[in-house]
């Protein structure tokens, strides 16, 4: 896992999309959150279905700003069937269409020790006892 970034470095915070324009706003939080933390970081967001960009367009995007090294990071809380095999179907097609770009798929944020303990946190209302 990558633990700094460098100036050819862009995430991609890759969610499941919905027909209601308000579902993103919560992705686009984290996205703006990380931009304010890490000035100089390229984020966007993408979606699998129903709203828009797609991963194919914005992994474009980040090409033309230069990024070689692409981190995609699947916001499921759970792994289901997208997380499990759409997801690495298109990261098999975007390696293959881009040989010249690093991608890096993260396992599903949910799936992250971090994630689980603030959720219980949230749930709870109490602080962590750590």
């Amino acid at each position: 896992m990558t633990t700094s970034f460098s100036n050819d470095t862009g995430v991609i915070l890759f969610a499941h999309g919905s027909r209601d324009p308000l579902w993103r706003l919560p992705i686009d939080a984290v996205a703006l959150q990380m931009t304010q933390r890490w000035p100089g970081l390229a984020v966007e967001c993408a979606f699998l279905e129903l709203t828009a960009p797609d991963l194919p367009s914005t992994v474009e995007a980040l090409m033309m700003q230069g990024k070689t090294h692409v981190r995609i990071v699947p916001m499921f809380l759970g792994v289901g069937r997208h997380a499990r095999e759409d997801l690495p179907k298109l990261v098999t097609g975007l390696i293959a269409a881009y040989p010249q770009v690093q991608f890096e798929l993260l396992p599903a944020i949910g799936e992250h020790p971090a994630m689980t303990r603030l959720m219980a946190e949230i749930a709870t209302g109490l602080p962590s006892a750590s």
